[in-house]
Parts: structure tokens; C-alpha cells; sequence
């Protein structure tokens, strides 16, 4: 019997082993037969933001430039964040633009991709259309907003960003906005009860995220608070942009180890490492860095790379960490126009891609390989936990490995 193996097996907790029975279309077991065994997706979330590609997606630009963006994208991601930024979303009153959205959304989908909303409720990006209406109105307007999204995009995109940073939400001061004051009159716990209560009506299905950048004792507190209060959290997101510097992976695994601890499953929803020099460590407020360039060098690039590496391949080592979302994959429109991106402004792959291509489509992925079924038609397979595709006399069919150790036996079926 064929013994199909991923190279890198240091995970079991994300490795799954299993005797897997190919039969033909009528049911009977393809004895000795030689078949391709190949990997189709990943479990683990891989993500990255996917705001680029909404021109493309809706047709609105279809350069070259941008269509092969898109390819070193989906050649290495497999979940995208999508905008959901009030200001921008629904720059004026009842003009929300969900059909650009929405067809982002299915261009994602069609393309295997999973989904999610960023966010339902936040501070920044508040719409100045807002401005001057009472609080009453204000968190009406909200919670309709919430319902709005969640149900219209259900089946879709049923993973959200539910509220966004609020520890800093009640004081926050960095511009006027509406969702500041209400936060503060209300509370932090109140403006989590609105964005989840109304999401949860709008679709019984969903998952949502409370997330947040402030990953101090505060924000262990604020989910205490939350927690006690009867709210369901389906997941922690911590949000790591390394823009001073890669905090190492003692300390990054620290910071996990404490959320983990309340038994939830952690998403790291915004991580960014730069490729050139590194923000002065003075600076708090990561947006009060405004320079006009910000270039990446040899040793940022080759420090990029070498600290992508060991990033993942901790978080992948830790049990609680279900995603990975890292803030962009190119230089083009970066967060603070800082290096941070995989990919040079012209598509040009740096290292850090390549170096994070041949772990996630490498070492931790099985490429077409051939398999001889033994005489009950089985192969053995010890992959990442995700979806496979066999194909072989008569057709291809697809299974799942869903659950790590060794399983009891699988089966596909080729038509």
C-alpha cells in the first residue's frame, strides 16, 4: 500500500492520518490501481486582506497588473477580509454600496476563498453623515446597520469582525465621530451586546469575532466583563502589526497563551512585518508615523523573510490559533505606506513570499502525487488537516481530512 506523506509533520496537532478507500463509479473498490493524490485547501485559515481586487472584481480595472496580483494572491491564501468600513461602505445616507461588495464577495467565493466582514461597529470610519444626530438615532442607525449586513450577505460572508478596538473606543480622540460618545454615555459592554445581539438575530449562524489591537490586561478584563454579562464570543482576535519590529516568538506566544486561556479559538486578524527600516520605538500611536517615503532594503528584506517564517511556523504550533491574516499582500496602497507587503509595487515577489509559499504550498502541502491502491483499494495519506482530490481510472472525487491522529478510514469515489 502507497504511503502518501507531507514533508513537514512537526504539527500533529494539524496532521491527520488515514487508510483512504478509492472505488469506482459502481461502487467496488479499485484494486492496485494508480491514482493521483493532490491537496486542494488548507483548515487552517491563511488569510489576507483582500481590498485590492474590488475594482477587479466588479470589472472596474482589469489590468494585467492587477490580474496578476490577484494571482500571487489565491497561489498562497485561502480566507480574505473584506471592508466593511461604514464611511466608505455607505458614504451617503441609504446609498450602501453592497451589490461592489457583494460581487467581491462571490468573485472571493468562486475562487474557493472563505470570507469575512471588517467591521460591523468601529469608531474610525464612522460616517460624517452622522455627525449631529442624537444617540438615540445614532445606535439605531447601528444596530439596522448590522442587521443590514449580516443577513444580506448570509450564506456568503458569515464570518465577522462583530466590533472593532473598542478599549480605546470611549476615548478615543483622534477625530470627531459618533460611535465614541456613544460608547462612552453607554459603556464598552453595551456597544458589544449591539454589534453581537444584532448580528446573531440577523443570522443564527454566524461567527463573530470581538477584536482588538490593545492586547494588555485591559482587553483581558473588557472579555471578562463580556463574558460575565452572557455575551457569546465565537472568537478572540488579536490584532500584531510589527511595524517596530517582530516581537519574537517567547513573547507573541505569550500573548496568545493568555487569551487562549479563556477557551476560545484565536484568529491573529492584522499582522504585518516591514521590509525595510523599523518604526522609532517611541512612537505609541502607530498612525503618527508619516513620512513621505519608506523603502524596503537588503537587510529589511532578508529580515522580512526570516521573521515570516518563524511567525507562522509558531502560530501554526499553537493549538488555539485557527487564522492567520496578514495585512496585505503588496506594497501597492500598504497600511501607512509602510514595506510590509509579500509582493514589490510591480508584483515582483520578495523573499518573504517566497519563503511563505514554500512552507504553505510546500513543506505543509501535498502537490499531484502517485498513489498505488493496494488490493482493497486503499492508500494511506498523513496530510494537513483540509480537502484532497483523487483522481484515477474512471474520474476524480474529493474527501476531507477533518481530524488529526489517525482516523478510522475514509472513502472516495471516482466519477
Amino acid at each position: 500500500m502507497t504511503h502518501v506523506q507531507v514533508k513537514d509533520r512537526s504539527f500533529p496537532h494539524r496532521i491527520g492520518q488515514a487508510a483512504v478507500t478509492v472505488r469506482g463509479a459502481g461502487g467496488a473498490p479499485l484494486a492496485g490501481a494508480q491514482v493521483t493524490v493532490e491537496q486542494t485547501r488548507h483548515a487552517f485559515g491563511f488569510a489576507n486582506i483582500g481590498f485590492d481586487f474590488i475594482p477587479l472584481a466588479n470589472g472596474e480595472n482589469t489590468s494585467e497588473n492587477l490580474q496578476r496580483r490577484a494571482e500571487l494572491w489565491l497561489d498562497l491564501y485561502n480566507t480574505a477580509t473584506l471592508p466593511f468600513y461604514l464611511r466608505g461602505f455607505e458614504p451617503e445616507r441609504g446609498k450602501p454600496r453592497t451589490e461592489q461588495l457583494r460581487k467581491t464577495a462571490e468573485w472571493f467565493r468562486d475562487r474557493g476563498v472563505a470570507l469575512k466582514g471588517h467591521p460591523l461597529v468601529w469608531h474610525t470610519e464612522a460616517p460624517k453623515w452622522m455627525l449631529g444626530l442624537d444617540q438615540e438615532e445614532v445606535e439605531q442607525l447601528w444596530r439596522q446597520r448590522v442587521r443590514r449586513e449580516v443577513s444580506g450577505f448570509a450564506g456568503l460572508i458569515d464570518t465577522w469582525d462583530a466590533i472593532n478596538e473598542v478599549v480605546i473606543m470611549p476615548v478615543f480622540e483622534a477625530e470627531e465621530n459618533v460611535i465614541t460618545p456613544l460608547a462612552r454615555a453607554k459603556g464598552r459592554i453595551h456597544m458589544i451586546k449591539l454589534a453581537f445581539e444584532e448580528a446573531r438575530a440577523a443570522n443564527p449562524n454566524v461567527t463573530l469575532l470581538l477584536n482588538d489591537f490593545d492586547l494588555s490586561t485591559a482587553y483581558e478584563c473588557l472579555i471578562e466583563g463580556v463574558l460575565e454579562a452572557g455575551v457569546k464570543i465565537d472568537v478572540l482576535g488579536l490584532q500584531t502589526h510589527m511595524h517596530q519590529g517582530y516581537w519574537g516568538e517567547e513573547n507573541m506566544l505569550k500573548t496568545v497563551d493568555r487569551f487562549a486561556r479563556y477557551g476560545l479559538p484565536i484568529h491573529m486578524t492584522e499582522s504585518s512585518l516591514v521590509s525595510g527600516h523599523l518604526m522609532p520605538a517611541e512612537i505609541v500611536d502607530l498612525n503618527d508615523y508619516q513620512i513621505p517615503s519608506w523603502p524596503s532594503t537588503p537587510e529589511g528584506l532578508e529580515r522580512q523573510a526570516d521573521e515570516m517564517v518563524r511567525h507562522y511556523k509558531s502560530l501554526l504550533g499553537h493549538p488555539a490559533v485557527q487564522v492567520i491574516t496578514y495585512w496585505g499582500v503588496s506594497d501597492a496602497e500598504a497600511w501607512l505606506g509602510a514595506p510590509i507587503g509579500l509582493v514589490f509595487e510591480d508584483n515582483t515577489p520578495k523573499p518573504s513570499y517566497t519563503a511563505l509559499h514554500e512552507l504553505i504550498k510546500g513543506d505543509w502541502w501535498i502537490q499531484p502525487t502517485t498513489a498505488q491502491t493496494d488490493a482493497e483499494g486503499r492508500f494511506e495519506l498523513t496530510g494537513f488537516l483540509g480537502d484532497y482530490r483523487v483522481t484515477g481510472p474512471g474520474g476524480s472525487g474529493a474527501f476531507s481530512l477533518s481530524s488529526s491522529g489517525q482516523a478510522a478510514g475514509l472513502e472516495v469515489t471516482l466519477a
